[in-house]
C-alpha cells in the first residue's frame, strides 16, 4: 500500500512555478524518496508522482545519493557523476533542501539528460 505524505499546496504551487520550465528533471521528494511533485521533464523520463526513485533504474546508480546528508545538514549537496564509461554522460547532480520543510527535498541533474556543450550559441 502505497503511503500518502502531506504537502501543503503552496510548497506544491512553488515548485511548479519555480521547476516546470527546467530543461532536465526536477522532483520535490520526501525523506522516504516518494517523489511528491515531478516537472515535464521527469515526466518525460518515466518518473512520476508516488514512485520510490531509490526503486528507479539499477542500485548502483543509488551509491552517490546525498539526501541523507543534505537533509541532516540542511544544506545543498551534490555530486559529479562521470556516466561515461556507460554510455553516458559527465554530469552534476543535487540535492536541496527546503527551508521550513525539514522532510522534503529537491533532487535534479544538470548535464545528465542534455548536453549542454551542444547548445552553445
Amino acid at each position: 500500500m502505497e503511503k500518502q505524505y502531506q504537502v501543503d499546496d503552496g510548497l506544491l504551487q512553488a515548485f511548479h512555478l519555480m521547476y516546470d520550465n527546467f530543461p532536465e528533471p526536477v522532483q520535490l521528494t520526501h525523506k522516504s524518496r516518494t517523489i511528491l511533485a515531478i516537472n515535464p521533464a521527469g515526466k518525460a523520463a518515466g518518473k512520476d508522482v508516488g514512485l520510490v526513485c531509490a526503486k528507479l533504474g539499477p542500485p548502483e546508480g543509488h551509491k552517490i545519493c546525498q539526501a541523507n546528508k543534505a537533509l541532516k545538514d540542511q544544506k545543498t549537496t551534490w555530486a559529479y557523476v562521470d556516466a561515461t564509461p556507460t554510455g553516458g554522460r559527465k554530469f552534476v547532480t543535487f540535492w536541496l533542501p527546503i527551508a521550513g520543510y525539514p522532510d522534503f527535498y529537491i533532487h535534479f541533474s544538470c548535464g545528465n539528460r542534455l548536453d549542454y556543450s551542444a547548445l552553445r550559441p
